[in-house]
């Protein structure tokens, strides 16, 4: 199995992290989707930068993450805290980690319907922590 190596930037905010990767990336823009899909399904949730990418949390002090994206060179991950518990609206969510982490591995060329990270997102920040 091959791994990833996580990019560290020196973002030290979410519009700085988006803005370090390449302009016409697919990383990229795959991130700017996901994020307004963020701010339109759960809008109560802040967004930090956080162990080096996005992080989605219920609270001002980002001590309850929901749900991370995080830009990698040759994908990007789109990763829920407790979402193995959505696998039911997304089945390639990949279990793994503690807090019963699940994770959907994004490629260039991986489809994602809007509706359905609509659902991941609405259905991951009405779960407790």
């Amino acid at each position: 199995m091959m791994t990833m190596k996580m990019v560290l930037t020196n973002a030290t905010t979410p519009d700085e992290y988006i803005a370090w990767h390449a302009g016409g990336s697919w990383q990229r823009r795959y991130a700017e989707a996901l994020r307004a899909v963020v701010g339109e399904a759960a809008p109560q949730l802040h967004e930090r930068l956080r162990w080096g990418h996005l992080v989605y949390c219920r609270d001002r002090e980002a001590k309850s993450p929901v749900l991370l994206i995080r830009i990698e060179p040759q994908r990007l991950l789109f990763g829920f805290w407790r979402g193995q518990r959505l696998r039911d609206i997304e089945p390639r969510l990949r279990p793994g980690g503690k807090y019963e982490m699940a994770t959907l591995e994004l490629r260039e060329d991986t489809p994602l319907a809007r509706e359905t990270a609509l659902r991941m997102v609405a259905g991951a920040a009405g779960l407790a922590n």
